[in-house]
């Protein structure tokens, strides 16, 4: 099983795939969002989007990873979503997706990556594991919304 063709931060037209896959992540978003989403990301130095495409531009994967500084902890990257569509998981493109975002925190002068995954994704968990991660701790979530 070879990996992607090619690893790629995203642009504008790669919004539909993302949206797609965001929706296989459990985050259903429309295409309209994601492109909104991309086009306030695009060009800032602490966030990025990336992409896994394969043969005819088709996108089968992203990731987003961004630096994250708080006032008692050195700085470190984290990677806010993956996700590899599921008829082409087990092919390598998570790993190159994990790979893309391990660079571009070594770019950024961080040596550590971080990420949180949901209880339930035990195959996730194992992915991870498998490359290098270890679990540090368990927490819960809190959420409030807030009228804007």
């Amino acid at each position: 099983m070879s990996p992607a063709r090619e690893v790629r931060i995203a642009r504008s037209g790669d919004e539909a795939a993302i949206a797609a896959l965001a929706g296989q992540l459990g985050y259903p978003t429309s295409a309209e969002s994601v492109a909104a989403r991309l086009e306030a990301l695009s060009g800032r130095g602490d966030l990025a989007v990336f992409v896994a495409v394969e043969e005819k531009e088709r996108i089968v994967g992203w990731a987003q990873v961004g630096l994250v500084e708080y006032v008692y902890h050195e700085a470190f990257a984290e990677l806010l979503g993956l996700v590899v569509e599921e008829k082409e998981r087990g092919r390598g493109l998570g790993s190159s997706l994990v790979a893309a975002a391990e660079a571009w925190a070594r770019e950024r002068g961080v040596g550590t990556l971080s990420l949180r995954s949901n209880v339930v994704r035990t195959e996730a968990h194992a992915f991870y594991e498998g490359l290098g991660f270890s679990r540090t701790k368990t927490s819960y979530t809190f959420r409030k919304s807030l009228a804007v």
